[in-house]
């Protein structure tokens, strides 16, 4: 057995379990799952055929199912547990809890009520992204999934243009092509990116390239599978305030402020929001 029934003092036990393959479970996790007085899951079904791939029994515990829709009465189960000093393991379907996954409530209800929180750490989707992608990981920013419409999409995209770091999303087969295509249009079709999907299993892929290129290649395909993209941060020169000003003045003579901001917003590769604030003060001038 892979297992070891261990001693669990009383606590929330945050456990980590894998995004695709199964044998990615960590010993300490299966150590955990086979001992904790109580086991809660963000879908009971994942997780009970992932202890029995590994042969952990449930020995007469029932897996108490917690999500997003499960509300304040799953919660207030798991913490009325461990207000009875019991250890409680806890595990998202797929990767660490909280991570674009349940659990943030809980946790932090948990430590505020003064019991021990720990976790069983273990795959990530995101950080196996970056690993893979070939892009800069001495900075990055986790955004999670982005917005379903367009505008809301692009409104967000153009909030993180600057965060100057590799940008990790989550994002639906069925919305990739759309939201590529929008993060070209927003933060500009030569940043580097990669596409990583259906990361540890069978049809594994990593394509790399520009948003563009990117955009491009799935225009009219069909893609399946768990999907993480990644955007390189912006490298664009440092522009100097004089010359945007001086090119706004320009612009004003012959458009309108709004057109006159899109123009040289784009031609700066600056974020349009203060370039129309600073278009609007002129255009009073």
């Amino acid at each position: 057995m892979n297992f070891q029934k261990v001693r669990l003092g009383a606590g929330l036990y945050f456990v980590a379990t894998p995004i695709g393959a199964a044998r990615d479970i960590t010993l300490r996790a299966l150590d955990v799952l086979a001992s904790a007085d109580v086991i809660a899951a963000e879908d009971t079904r994942s997780l009970r055929r992932l202890m029995e791939i590994h042969g952990v029994p449930l020995d007469g515990r029932r897996i108490l199912a917690y999500h997003d829709h499960s509300g304040v009465g799953a919660r207030g189960k798991i913490l009325d547990a461990l207000q009875d000093g019991k250890s409680v393991a806890y595990a998202s379907e797929a990767g660490m809890p909280l991570i674009a996954d349940p659990g943030y409530d809980l946790g932090k209800q948990a430590a505020e009520a003064g019991h021990t929180v720990t976790c069983a750490p273990g795959p990530s989707a995101a950080l196996m992204a970056l690993t893979l992608a070939g892009l800069p990981t001495d900075a990055f920013f986790f955004a999670g999934f982005l917005p379903n419409a367009t505008g809301t999409r692009r409104s967000r995209i153009e909030a993180l243009r600057d965060v100057p770091g590799t940008l990790v999303f989550y994002e639906s087969p069925k919305r990739v092509a759309a939201c590529l295509s929008d993060l070209a249009t927003v933060l500009g079709n030569d940043r580097q990116a990669a596409m990583c999907r259906e990361l540890t299993k069978k049809f594994e892929e990593v394509r790399r390239g520009t948003l563009e290129e990117l955009a491009a290649n799935l225009h009219g395909q069909t893609v399946k599978g768990e999907i993480v993209l990644l955007v390189d941060r912006g490298h664009s020169e440092t522009v100097n305030e004089s010359d945007v000003e001086e090119a706004l003045k320009r612009a004003l003579e012959t458009h309108s402020v709004r057109d006159a901001a899109d123009l040289v917003s784009e031609m700066y590769k600056l974020p349009r929001r203060p370039i129309y604030q600073k278009a609007l003060k002129l255009g009073k001038g």
